[in-house]
């Protein structure tokens, strides 16, 4: 054990020191604080092309498309009040260059269309939904009046259709929160178990590796590394995280973040699982990992030695995003059992509502009892490569330094 607790010192000791670890922090900090400042930078170069609540758009209707019942309009549900107004359409679009008013309405008729000119002092500006609804109900009424029917028979046949997709089981949750969360968690897992493969075969072509070999076994080096490599990546996660909370309290509507709360369903139970799925995931990832990085001798052959595991690990986060859009069903049931997607998977099942407690130990029990085998396979097979300079291995080769003791 104390050795394990050496080897795992001396990995986060040179992982910490690595320019490119610190480098590769700094940048994801700054990018995540850059992530929370979008909406403000896409202001500043756009501006806010929404109508802000309770201004002013004049409306020129020289047709008299409406019959003067515009100032019907309900400004509360439309989000802002319409004037009527009989200046030319040049004499509107100066007092818009002016900020004397943020956009107009030409009205004008075409046969027995109706056309809207929406007019802003930028191209980006949409007219709102809430007010182009408001504004065809009125007209269609208008017309339907004159057949005389009353204002009850008229709201009878143009109802207000509304939709709610509901799926058959109750699920909780918001299922954009909850995908940014599964794909944040695998990439989470993917780039600190990849840190293992990068770090073997870094210390292999150093020669540092022959020092561990001949000082402690294998098995512990493996074990080690691991474990430190990922409580590296823990403290990673830690500061990635601290950051995300300190931008979005900074730099997001108060509002906004607590409906992102409410609708993610994260508890300190779910936050609880995704910490546990993220050491059972990482481990089982990074001992793979571990197998691929002694099987390579050059650093630039890593990459193509981890592809199949990257391959792997991105067709369990493709599984696990499938439960999100179909949470209740048998692939449900085996995507959250399959090791290779259960880390990205069960915990948030767990957030919609739909996973039992015995779901939840079924899967940590088959993924700790695959780290187990993969990390018999791994030892044995790293024990025999590590040491291996300049030859390539193949698969065949690799099989047989498993079968070696």
């Amino acid at each position: 054990m104390r050795d394990i607790i050496t080897v795992a010192k001396f990995t986060m000791k040179e992982m910490l020191k690595r320019k490119s670890f610190i480098i590769s922090t700094i940048i994801l900090m700054i990018l995540i604080v850059i992530g929370f400042n979008v909406p403000n930078i896409i202001k500043i170069f756009s501006g806010d092309n929404s109508v802000v609540q309770g201004s002013k758009i004049l409306v020129l209707d020289n047709e008299n498309v409406f019959e003067g019942k515009l100032s019907e309009l309900n400004k509360d549900e439309i989000g802002c009040e319409l004037e009527v107004t009989s200046s030319s359409i040049d004499e509107l679009k100066e007092k818009i260059n002016n900020d004397e008013i943020e956009a107009c309405i030409v009205v004008e008729r075409h046969d027995n269309n109706v056309m809207f000119r929406y007019i802003v002092n930028d191209t980006m500006g949409l007219m709102p939904d809430s007010l182009r609804d408001a504004l065809e109900k009125l007209y269609t009424n208008t017309q339907i009046s004159k057949l005389g029917l009353s204002q009850q028979e008229i709201e009878r046949i143009t109802p207000q259709f509304d939709v709610n997709v509901e799926q058959s089981e109750d699920v909780k949750g918001n299922a954009i929160v909850i995908t940014i969360l599964s794909i944040i968690l695998f990439y989470a897992i993917y780039f600190c178990a990849f840190q293992v493969s990068n770090s073997i075969t870094t210390e292999k072509t150093s020669k540092i590796m022959e020092t561990l070999v001949t000082s402690t076994s294998p098995r512990t080096i493996v074990i080690g590394k691991t474990i430190g490599i990922g409580l590296v990546g823990l403290i990673q996660i830690f500061l990635f995280v601290i950051t995300a909370v300190i931008s979005a309290k900074l730099f997001l509507d108060s509002q906004l973040i607590g409906i992102l709360l409410s609708s993610s369903q994260v508890t300190p139970l779910t936050a609880i699982l995704m910490l546990i799925y993220f050491i059972l995931g990482y481990y089982m990832f990074s001992l793979i990992y571990a197998l691929t990085g002694s099987t390579v001798s050059k650093p630039e052959d890593v990459q193509s030695a981890n592809t199949p595991v990257t391959i792997i690990g991105i067709v369990g986060l493709y599984m696990s995003q499938a439960i999100i859009s179909k949470p209740v069903g048998s692939f449900t049931t085996f995507v959250c059992y399959c090791p290779i997607s259960s880390p990205f998977a069960m915990p948030f099942r767990v957030m919609m509502g739909l996973a039992s407690i015995q779901e939840v130990i079924i899967s940590i029990a088959i993924l700790l009892v695959t780290i187990i085998l993969i990390a018999h396979i791994a030892i044995r097979i790293y024990s025999n490569a590590i040491l291996n300079y300049g030859t390539k291995l193949s698969v065949k080769d690799i099989v047989n330094m498993y079968k070696t003791k």
